[in-house]
């Protein structure tokens, strides 16, 4: 796949590199089109079992590239950012959080707007040390988007969400670290293969039990406790008739390393 992004098959695991590192990977209609392609394309190929989105040069992605905004404010234009985000950002997310396989955000450098919504959305963040994360909306006259104010608080807290969100102060990658924004922390000159490998483990793994628990972590947000057990039982069942689950049984019981092939 050519353009603002790049689609990498390295085995079982798919990268998603975003390629604009002129503009720190600002997201215009192109590279939001292609990353949902690219998303769509991921999620289709069984032989994919797990995917990093990343980012080239200095940053993952800057958000928004406002500079066709500023054009069209200039010229007195009136905006519709809400259609706007119903037609390129919100499939986005849905697509992560629906896909059933898990989806790390490899955060290197500045993460900020629209790039940190799609962060957030995914299952797993990791980072380089110079990462920084922003929340800066406030700062430009705008509302958190691209579902960031849905994942920051559940995922950092209330206090912290907001704190993040009405500031717009950057949170450093050792910071994001201790407040569970990210859960694994590497130097930046180790970053690329530390997360390739910790990527590589999960593209050998159960995937259909990761697809179970993603879709049982989606539910708990929302659903009462009663319901959710119901829900925990009949996605159990649905583990339990896995050919991983029956890898895993004879693994354990011949103590050998199980070879899971995601079926």
């Amino acid at each position: 796949m050519s353009g603002p992004l790049r689609l990498e098959r390295d085995g079982a695991l798919a990268v998603i590199t975003l390629d604009r590192p002129e503009v720190l990977n600002a997201f215009d209609e192109a590279l939001t089109n292609a990353l949902a392609l690219a998303i769509d394309d991921v999620a289709a190929d069984a032989a994919v079992r797990a995917v990093v989105i990343t980012g080239a040069g200095r940053g993952f992605s800057a958000g928004q590239d406002l500079r066709d905004r500023f054009l069209k404010v200039a010229a007195g234009e009136e905006l519709e950012l809400g259609n706007e985000l119903r037609r390129r950002y919100h499939p986005l997310i849905a697509a992560i959080r629906i896909m059933r396989k898990p989806v790390v955000a490899a955060v290197n450098g500045v993460v900020a707007g629209a790039g940190l919504g799609i962060a957030v959305a995914c299952d797993i963040r990791v980072a380089s040390s110079s990462a920084s994360f922003r929340a800066a909306w406030s700062r430009v006259g705008l509302v958190p988007d691209a579902g960031s104010a849905y994942f920051l608080p559940r995922i950092v807290g209330w206090g912290r969400a907001t704190d993040m969100i009405l500031t717009g102060e950057p949170v450093s990658a050792d910071e994001a670290l201790r407040i569970g924004l990210v859960t694994r922390v590497w130097s930046d000159a180790e970053f690329a293969d530390k997360w390739r490998e910790y990527a590589h483990g999960l593209a050998s793994g159960a995937t259909q039990a990761y697809a179970l628990s993603k879709e049982g972590l989606n539910a708990a947000w929302d659903r009462d406790f009663a319901s959710f057990l119901e829900l925990e039982s009949s996605l159990q069942d649905r583990a339990g008739r896995t050919s991983d689950y029956a890898e895993g049984v004879r693994a354990f019981t011949s103590k050998t390393p199980a070879r899971f092939e995601g079926r």
